[in-house]
This record gives structure tokens, sequence and C-alpha cells, in this order.
């Protein structure tokens, strides 16, 4: 059983420090600095460190992000790249069979000849951050309002990233910092050429699978390791981080190189609400209803519960996330710590016109979520695509989509379209890896009836997308009568342009070349009404926490590189504490309790390599360190840049932390490095890997 989500009561204190209204110190560990901005004072005040350029740098291009979710890290110069199991997982099914699959078996490669290339996967690592904010302002015309604004932003963040994809050959990407207060240019060293070189069986990767999930004690060998490579050979590569062998010690510093997804903290109050009246009560809805869809689908046949085991997986996971998250909102300390903190922002700002906002901006905000509301649900359904669950017609849309945009100048072009997102869209687009009919069927009859649902049987877009039959028999149609499942058709359609577009009576094509304008014209209302105003004021909002606190204050996550850091620290579950480490042979004795019944079986491997193994081994371990969603696969550092860990998941306590950071008992969860190399040495014989691995080894 989970454990019931209990706000702890020194969160109204951590909810005051995140509106960040007063200079106040934040919580010890709280942060997910850029590497442009470490809090270098702040570490050698509280832990005696304060890492050196060079110890920054090499961290910063370690570390790397995988276009399947998540983070990872060099591990070794031949191109060796750690990762999670469960980052990898849509990677393994994509290379597993009905005759071989790899997601329960596990794979080794024992040469390098051996290893599996995968289809579509893409890993970049930062190289070079440029701060472009005076660039990107200086594009937009004098007395502009918030639309003309956001357009003007966005040609001039096109123009920068081409340049600078055309000057350095790196891939470029402008992030946008502090809701619009800063604005740096990210350059990446870009890998489309990985192969998979080892992952263990997903009984150990996800040992106590969905029960234990958001829990601690844990025992999961949540690992699974690739290697990118140059015209066919491992790429050579500067900077990695070795292993270490020794195992950690309570309250040890580590650090936590990542790329969190999405952060909400410096939120307004009235987004808050938002948050927890709007988005997070439709979003768990429909994670429910898609849950229950892919639990009656695997049930029907093994092969059925082997192709949809990724799409399950990552609906629960985001159901028991969302939970939490709105379990935190709806505790009423939370809205009220940010109601105190905010008053005081904007008395500050009412005082003193110097600060570089108004009172407006709060408003202008509140506005903006309100004209979302009336549309919020046709917007998801429709350019997010709630509406048609399906990879098949993701590829229809971006055909669609592709050929209009490239008739057009690339800065007046849709994000995700230019030039500079060409390789990465079309590693995707013409991916051989197999898509099964049966689940596209399955997903697409479910999101069409919820789509015919929410917007009535009668509205004209529901009829004209259904044409006179039920979203099961819709779904069917769509799904065979396709010949997207193939990259050769994909390719051949995307070469032909508009004109292939407008010709083409593939019904997928048919119903994305339909949908499209309705599409569009959502997305054009959510830029005018909601996204330019958001990002004009929160803009502003951001010039005032800078001339009050300067870059003390951390941006909110964007699925970019940060650093965290923490302690290694047990924590408490019901009153009673709880160790910061687990072992190897506690993962034997869960299992020998639980009769060795699922989600507590072990593969026969670990069984039968019981008696070799050193049973005192740490296992997975808890820190303190600021992690959320996409820090899945982040090494996790000492003070040398030895990797000690890699984090997998968070407790249930560490849910909120999308919202506030609370170091107690909210506690970041990790695969320690000891267990790594103690199961590759006796459960997997992985010799060729551990040798590569040596020389790094601590």
């Amino acid at each position: 059983m989970h454990r019931r989500f209990v706000m702890p009561a020194r969160i109204a204190c951590a909810a005051a420090l995140c509106a960040l209204a007063i200079p106040a110190p934040l919580p010890a560990d709280e942060g997910m600095w850029l590497f442009n901005a470490l809090p270098a004072e702040r570490l050698k005040a509280r832990h005696g460190f304060a890492p050196s350029a060079e110890w920054t740098n090499r961290v910063m291009r370690s570390a790397c992000r995988l276009s399947s979710g998540g983070s990872g890290s060099f591990i070794s110069p031949d191109g060796l790249v750690l990762t999670n199991h469960h980052v990898g997982a849509s990677v393994l099914l994509k290379l597993s069979t009905p005759e071989r699959n790899l997601l329960k078996e596990g794979f080794v490669a024992r040469t390098r000849a051996e290893e599996l290339a995968c289809p579509d996967l893409e890993i970049i690592a930062l190289a070079q951050i440029e701060d472009v904010t005076a660039r990107v302002n200086a594009a937009v015309p004098a007395g502009a309002d918030a639309a003309a604004a956001f357009e003007a932003r966005r040609t001039a963040i096109a123009r920068i990233e081409q340049e600078s994809q055309d000057a350095t050959g790196m891939k470029s990407e402008v992030v946008m910092l502090y809701r619009g207060g800063l604005y740096h240019l990210y350059r990446y060293a870009r890998y489309d050429e990985v192969t998979l070189v080892m992952a263990p069986e997903e009984a150990i990767a996800f040992f106590g699978g969905d029960r234990d999930n958001f829990e601690f004690p844990r025992f999961d060998l949540d690992i699974c390791i690739f290697r990118v490579r140059k015209d066919g050979v491992p790429a050579r590569i500067e900077h990695y981080l070795p292993i270490r062998r020794a195992p950690l010690a309570e309250g040890e510093l580590v650090f936590v190189a990542g790329h969190p997804g999405s952060t909400q903290r410096l939120f307004t109050l009235d987004h808050m609400r938002f948050l927890r009246d709007v988005e997070m009560p439709f979003r768990l809805t429909e994670l429910n209803r898609r849950e229950v869809a892919m639990q009656q689908f695997s049930m029907r046949t093994a092969e059925n519960a082997r192709v949809a085991r990724d799409d399950l997986f990552g609906v629960q996971n985001s159901r028991k996330a969302i939970r939490g998250i709105l379990s935190g909102l709806l505790d009423p300390p939370v809205l009220a710590a940010k109601a105190a903190g905010e008053a005081a922002l904007r008395a500050r700002v009412a005082a003193d016109p110097a600060l570089g906002a108004s009172l407006d901006d709060w408003d202008a905000i509140a506005r903006g979520l309100e004209a979302l509301r009336g549309f919020y649900g046709e917007y998801q359904a429709l350019e997010t695509g709630l509406a048609f669950w399906s990879r098949l017609y993701g590829h229809a849309l971006t055909l669609v989509r592709l050929a209009a945009e490239k008739e057009k100048p690339n800065e007046e072009r849709l994000p995700g379209y230019r030039e500079s997102d060409m390789p990465t869209l079309e590693l995707k687009l013409y991916s051989p890896a197999p898509i099964s009919p049966a689940l596209e069927q399955a997903k697409l009859a479910h999101s069409l009836a919820v789509f015919a649902t929410a917007f009535g049987g009668e509205h004209p877009l529901v009829r004209t997308v259904l044409a006179g039959k039920s979203p099961e028999a819709r779904a069917a149609e769509l799904a065979r009568g396709t010949a997207l499942g193939g990259a050769g058709a994909r390719r051949e359609i995307a070469a032909g342009g508009g004109a292939a577009i407008k010709a083409s009576a593939d019904p997928m094509i048919v119903l994305a070349r339909t949908v499209d304008p309705y599409a569009r014209a959502v997305r054009k209302r959510y830029e005018d009404l909601y996204q330019s105003v958001e990002r004009e004021s929160y803009g502003r909002i951001a010039s005032a926490l800078f001339a009050i606190h300067g870059t003390s204050v951390y941006p909110d996550a964007t699925y970019t590189l940060r650093l965290a850091y923490g302690t290694v620290k047990g924590t408490t579950d019901l009153g009673m504490p709880v160790p910061f480490a687990t072992t190897i042979g506690g993962a034997f004795e869960r299992s020998d309790a639980a009769g060795g019944r699922d989600p507590y079986e072990l593969p026969p491997r670990w069984l039968a390599a019981r008696g070799r193994l050193a049973l005192q081994t740490p296992f997975n371990f808890i820190c303190t360190a600021d992690i959320i969603g996409g820090n899945s696969g982040s090494p996790v550092l000492d003070r040398d840049a030895n990797v000690v860990g890699v984090i997998f998941d968070g407790n249930l306590d560490s849910l909120i932390w999308d919202i506030v950071y609370v170091e107690d008992p909210g506690r970041a969860v990790a695969v320690a490095a000891p267990a790594i190399l103690e199961a590759l040495a006796k459960v997997y014989g992985a010799d060729a890997l551990l040798r590569e691995l040596a020389p790094g080894m601590r």
C-alpha cells in the first residue's frame, strides 16, 4: 500500500520562501541552478565546497539528455552513456519482437559488435551557453502589444538559433528562463547514432512495480547503458564521469546534473489556482481513463501487454505524480503561503516603479488564465493531440505541417519546423521502429471517444472526424487503412511536399489535413490571449525579482541542464526512521517474504547469482537534492565529480517539489554505483563493459 500523502507543517515556510517576495535564504538544499550561475557562495558557506571552473565545465559537458525523455551521463571516453531503464524502455520496446522481448529478458552486448543500433534515439550534451536576452528583447518594437511582442521575439529566436547552428554546426536552442526574464542560447553536441549496450530485466529494473513507485525503501537496478557513435565507431568523448566503487556515507555532499522537466514555483497565486482547479484535475481525469484503456487492451493477449507496456507505465507514473501535486495544491497552507509572499512582493512593486513591474502584470496573468479556461479543453484536444492519441496520427500531422511550414521563410515557421529543427524532426519522422496497428487502433478509439464526449456528438468537427462511424469503427478504418506505419511511405510523402499532401488519399493524412486548420486556430488563440500575455507579464515580474535578489533566485525548470545538490540522508515514514540506503541482500529478503511473486519476483539470473553477490552492497539510496520528473537518469556525483549513483525516482513526499521544495520528508531516490558494478560483474558477466569502465573507477 502507498503511504497517504501528508503535507509537512513546515511547508508554509518553504512556500513563502519560494514566492521570493523578501530577501530571505532558501532552505539549505533547494535549487535547480543554471551552470552559468551556480550558487558558489551558498555551497561554500553550507558545505565547504566551491565548484571550480574546470569542475563545472566537465560536469556540464558530461551530462546529457535523451530524446526518449530523460537525462544521462557519459561514463567512458568511448561514448558510454548511463541512464535509467525506464528512460530507455521505449527504445527497448522498439528493438524487441514477440520472440525476443528485451524489456523482459534484458540485454548485454559481450562485444561492441553485438551492440544494437537504436532506431531513433538522439542524445545531446550542453557545450556552450550565451546570454541573448538583449538581442531577443531588442527585436520588440516600441509600443507593441503582447501578441506583436510575442511574434517579434519568436522571429528573433528563430534567427539566433539558425545563425548559431550555421556558424558552429552545433544544435542550437534559445531557452526562455524566469518565464521571460532571460533568454539564453544553448549549443549542444548532438549524437543520433546510438547503440544499446546493456539493460537489465524489467523485473529487477522495476522491482516492486507500480506498488513501490514513488516509495522508499527500494531495490531497483533501474539502469540502461547506451553508446554514442560517429560514422559507425564509438565517439571519442573528452568529458566524462568516472564511476566510484566506494559506498556513500550518510551526510555526504552529492550533486545531481540533469534536466528537470517543468516546475511552477514562480507561478502567481492565480496561476497556482488554475493548476489546482483546471489543469491538474483535467490531466488526472484523462490519465485515469487512459490507464483503464491500456489495462483492458493489455489483458487481451500477451502480445498486447508487450506492445502496450511503455504506454501503460508512462500513464501510471504520470497519474501518480499528478495526484501528488494536486494533493499539495489542495492543502490550504500551500496557497496561503503563496498569497502572503505575493502580497509582500506586490507591495514592493507598488512602492517602487524602478523594479520594472506593475500590479497590472498580476492582473494581466489572471485575465489570460480566465480566457484560457474558456477553451482549455479545446486546446488540449486539438493542439496537444488529446483527441488523437496515436503515433500514426502524430506522423500524419507532422507531414501536413512540415509541407506547409517549409513554404514559409524560416523565421516565420512554427517552432519545431525550422531548419535548425530538421535533424531532430527527420530522425523521429523517418524512424524504422515498428508501430503496432492493434495498439494504435485501441489508443485512437479511446481518444476519439473522449473527443466526441467532450465536444458533443453533434459538434461539426466531431461529425467530420468520425465520418458517420463510431469511435471504434473509425479508429479501425484509420489505423488499418494508413500506410504511415512504414518509414518509406512517410519519406515519400515528405519528399512530395505540399502537392503530395494535397493529393494524398491516405486516411491519416486526410484526417490531419482536415483537423490542422482547427488546431492552428486554437493554437493562435492560445498564443494571443494567454501565452503572449503571460510571457510579457512574467518577464516584468522577473525584472522585479532580479532587482531585489539578482540571480540568487534560480529559474523554474525548463527541461534544460541544471545542477542540484544535497546530502545523503535518511527520512521518516509515519514517524518511523527510514535508513538512507538499502542493500542487495534486502532485495532477496523482500522477494522471499513475498514468496517470489510479482511484483517481487527476481529474474532467474539474479537467483542463480545469489551466492556470489556481496549482499551488503548498497543498492538504492536517498538524498535531499532538488529533483523532479526529467531528472530520471541523472548522475549523482561526489565532490570529485565521480558517479556515485543514478537518480530514478523520488519518494511520495517529493511530488510537491514541482510546486515547492520541502526538504523533509521528501527525498530523491537513486541506484547506488556499487550495486551497478556488482551486478555487472556477478549477475551479467559484463566483462568487456567492466574493462572499459575500469580506468575511470574509484
